[in-house]
């Protein structure tokens, strides 16, 4: 099964996920809009459901799931079918771009880096949320992976890695955020946006898109 029919197949358990996993969500989505821009035209690549466009005011989002952008569109959310590696968009047209926990599922992040790159106007920003592999409850996960039908397939990435593939792929970093210092079924409560990175499991980076 490769990471799209997942969640094809699987959309409900997905979309239940958040609901039963409500201040983690909320934790990762508050963190999210402490960096994601208020204005212009925004783009969430791998847009899923909508859980996160919808809420940071994203106008336009794109995956490979039918089933996930029917979810995207009942939000609201200007949906269109594609990926990461070639997004069906023309150059410079986006103010800033999104991905939340997309960026493990991607086939490679470097094509879709310079995709982002390619669809954002100069000094667009790109702001990635994902798991720190480093983290403890990264670490957790590796154990497990093959159990979940979602994260079977992922790889996940260190904040260090991240901020290489960054700079590689033409962005200067400009923030870092991090949130869930505990166990997800620990998680009872929101959680309070932290600074910088290496303690958390969800890390949030912001990036300008270079000259």
């Amino acid at each position: 099964m490769d990471r799209a029919a997942a969640f094809e197949q699987h959309h409900q358990r997905y979309e239940d996920w958040f609901e039963r996993h409500e201040p983690a969500y909320l934790s990762e989505l508050l963190a999210m809009r402490a960096f994601v821009p208020w204005s212009g035209q925004g783009l969430e690549i791998g847009v899923g459901s909508g859980r996160f466009a919808a809420p940071l005011g994203i106008q336009v989002g794109v995956d490979p799931s039918p089933a996930m952008l029917e979810y995207a569109a009942e939000r609201g959310i200007d949906v269109v079918d594609g990926v990461a590696e070639q997004l069906p968009f023309e150059a410079n047209r986006f103010d800033y771009a999104v991905l939340v926990t997309t960026l493990c599922f991607v086939d490679s992040p470097e094509a879709m880096l310079a995709e982002a790159r390619r669809v954002l106007r100069p000094c667009g920003q790109l702001v990635i949320g994902f798991i720190d592999r480093e983290s403890p409850l990264g670490q957790s996960y590796a154990p497990h992976q093959d159990e979940s039908v979602f994260y079977r397939d992922a790889t996940f990435h260190s904040a260090d890695e991240v901020a290489g593939l960054l700079q590689d792929g033409g962005f200067s970093v400009t923030g870092w955020g991090q949130t869930l210092s505990r166990p997800l079924a620990e998680i009872r409560e929101i959680e309070p946006l932290r600074p910088g990175r290496g303690e958390c499991a969800f890390v949030v980076v912001s990036a300008t898109r270079c000259a």
